[in-house]
């Protein structure tokens, strides 16, 4: 019978009845004693017993009760104390049937101390003391007597044990309820610190995000003032020196001037387009294919090398990110060929395959030596290529390189297909 009693378990609202445990036992004692005392006034040697059995039931309730309140909580002192004070009122019930009445003291004691099982035990064991007093009015002399006798105590103890039974069930729900309550609150809390340990994470998620979308459009203006000044600033250098050094030819002067004009006014053009973040011109108006003739033909008469355009296989939709990474590869790779390559003859291949399209960009130039591009070397456009490869890797696609010095050069980008044909 280890273990707590259930009075020590009772929730706020259930305390509010401690009265009834610590109180009524000691009025219903006091109102026996004093009826007992009017009863038996002249009957002084069994009003004395009586007397001292009374006090005797007082003096144990406020020795082991009421006196030492540490003891309510340890079943193995609750349970002595209830037995000896059960044998007290068995006693006294022997004697006089009126202290039957106090019998529900018993109940109360029963019901608040004992622990199950055991309550069941005690319950009943005072229901056999509570139907005795009530029985003690029949003639026990005959079968029918005892019959009825019996019929007092079944009733009594029947009745009893299902009221504790109920009483037992009812704790076991409010238990599961205040357990389920409990459990409730602690996935409330997990929860609620899951959720504020998810906003944390968001708010690092949505900074990174903002620091990750910045660094992109760095990269992103670095390849676009690469591809569009760069490239615009050294073709005009270059049709200026070519102007200085036709002085004396006022018609191939006008010329270079005018063409150093041309490609300020659309370098302007697609700056602008680009800080904005809009597809160049030649793309909004034209498929890739038709695209690609236009700035290899207008290469082409800026500087004086014929560009022959190819396109293979099956024309399809492409995404404007490929079209546009694949354009602008082909104008790096052009630019590096006027800059560097000094070719007679540029070939521009478009080819459609089953599961990429290809761009290649050949020329017969002096070419140069790959392996030194790893040092930095910008005379070979060794920053071009990196923007080039970054833009084609961006879209799972691969760059290569084939080139040799005296040799010519060979540019290969190459996009899947479903790259290439997703349209976000």
């Amino acid at each position: 019978m280890a273990g707590p009693t259930p009075l020590t378990r009772l929730d706020t609202r259930e305390q509010r009845r401690m009265p009834i445990v610590t109180v009524v036992p000691y009025v219903l004692l006091a109102v026996l004693t004093v009826f007992t005392a009017i009863l038996k006034s002249s009957d002084a040697g069994s009003l004395l017993v009586d007397l001292g059995l009374c006090a005797l039931a007082g003096a144990w309730m406020l020795w082991m009760f009421t006196l030492h309140p540490a003891w309510r909580e340890r079943s193995t002192e609750m349970a002595v104390f209830f037995v000896g004070l059960l044998m007290i009122t068995a006693v006294l019930v022997a004697r006089d049937s009126w202290f039957g009445f106090f019998t529900p003291a018993a109940y109360i004691y029963a019901f608040s101390l004992l622990r199950w099982p055991w309550r069941l035990l005690g319950v009943a064991a005072v229901a056999v003391v509570a139907g005795t007093a009530q029985a003690s009015g029949v003639d026990k002399s005959t079968p029918l007597g005892w019959a009825i006798v019996t019929a007092i105590l079944a009733v009594n103890v029947l009745i009893m044990s299902a009221a504790t039974w109920v009483g037992w069930v009812g704790d076991k729900q409010n238990d599961q309820r205040i357990q389920a309550l409990a459990d409730l609150e602690e996935a409330n809390r997990r929860l609620e610190s899951t959720l504020a340990e998810n906003a944390g994470l968001h708010e690092q998620l949505v900074s990174q995000a903002r620091e990750a979308g910045v660094l992109d459009e760095r990269h992103r203006m670095a390849r676009e003032i690469h591809d569009i000044l760069a490239q615009g600033f050294t073709g005009i250098i270059a049709q200026l020196q070519a102007a200085e050094q036709s002085a004396d030819d006022p018609d191939r002067w006008r010329r270079h001037v005018s063409a150093s004009i041309a490609l300020a006014r659309e370098s302007l053009t697609e700056a602008r387009r680009s800080v904005h973040a809009l597809r160049p011109e030649v793309l909004r108006t034209a498929r890739l294919s038709e695209a690609l003739a236009d700035v290899a033909g207008r290469w082409s008469a800026l500087h004086g090398v014929p560009v022959e355009v190819t396109t293979t296989g099956t024309t399809r939709p492409m995404s404007p990110e490929a079209e546009f990474a694949l354009l602008r590869t082909a104008q790096e790779a052009l630019a590096n060929v006027a800059k560097h390559a000094r070719a007679n003859r540029v070939g521009v291949t478009l080819s459609y395959m089953e599961h990429e399209v290809v761009l290649d960009v050949r020329d017969d130039g002096g070419g140069f030596e790959p392996d030194g591009l790893g040092e930095g070397t910008a005379a070979h456009g060794g920053f071009g290529l990196a923007v080039m490869r970054q833009r084609i890797e961006d879209l799972s696609g691969t760059l290569q390189i084939e080139s040799e010095p005296g040799a010519g050069t060979g540019i290969s980008a190459c996009v899947p297909a479903s790259s290439a044909g997703d349209r976000r």
